[in-house]
């Protein structure tokens, strides 16, 4: 009988999806393990995935596919950078319940 190896791991662990990035001559990008979409305009693309905060810059960027359910996301245009950024965990509070205990 074989054992469920997610049976013991947290829900945090569970929600992962893998993780990629293949680009294709600086005109194509595709993502795998994309959550949301932030934002997008023709010089920048932000999404989320459990590595963090994910920007793609360039110029003429569209998405041409798009599948949140499955977490694949394809961008295409002249793709001149792409970095990633920490998603901090949210904080406790808003400022003003902060700044008036």
């Amino acid at each position: 009988m074989m054992k469920d190896p997610l049976k013991d791991m947290p829900i945090e662990e569970k929600r992962k999806r893998p993780h990629s990035i293949v680009m294709e001559n600086r005109r194509k990008a595709s993502l795998t393990g994309v959550h949301d979409v932030a934002s997008f305009h023709e010089q920048e693309v932000v999404l989320t995935t459990d590595e963090g905060e994910i920007t793609i810059v360039g110029d003429q960027l569209h998405i041409s596919q798009l599948s949140l359910d499955d977490g694949h996301l394809i961008v295409e245009g002249l793709i001149g950078g792409l970095e990633y950024a920490d998603v901090a965990p949210p904080k406790k509070g808003g400022f003003f319940s902060r700044a008036f205990k």
